[in-house]
């Protein structure tokens, strides 16, 4: 017979989610490429701020003339390319394990009609792309009518 256990105190859960280690165990148990990927999908995390919002996009390695942003029918597209260490030659170092990917990458992220298109800026620095996408305060999406 089995036993079903739940912890409701979240003081006493584990600080680790259960995805997270099923992943890392399942990272060990697979073969690591021996060669460098042809395309990969950054990490992002999405803020919203008293202003608007913050897209970062985890880009280590990418230089900013290696990124392109676009917008069209309310839609971002970030894309751009990773470039792999060149291993070629007789002085090119072996590869033994690359956990890392490399190529090129896209993601598009759908904005809400709130975002003023035309003051989004974005800021490639230490290998975070921060994206700032202001609100557009001229737009009315929220507003209380006063009945007479």
């Amino acid at each position: 017979m089995a036993t079903l256990l739940y912890n409701n105190q979240p003081a006493l859960r584990p600080t680790r989610a259960f995805n997270s280690l099923l992943n890392e165990v399942l990272r060990d148990a697979l073969p690591a490429a021996p060669k460098p990927s042809a395309s990969f999908l950054p990490a992002a995390d999405i803020f919203e701020t008293a202003a608007g919002y913050e897209l970062h996009l985890a880009l280590p390695g990418v230089a900013k003339d290696a990124v392109s942003i676009d917008f069209q029918d309310n839609q971002l597209v970030v894309t751009g390319t990773r470039p792999a260490p060149v291993a070629e030659g007789e002085n090119a170092p072996k590869t033994h394990r690359l956990e890392t990917r490399f190529g090129e990458f896209s993601r598009t992220f759908r904005l809400p009609e709130t975002v003023n298109v035309k003051a989004i800026s974005a800021e490639l620095t230490d290998g975070l792309l921060r994206v700032t996408l202001p609100f557009d305060t001229e737009k009315v999406t929220k507003q209380h009518i006063e009945v007479r």
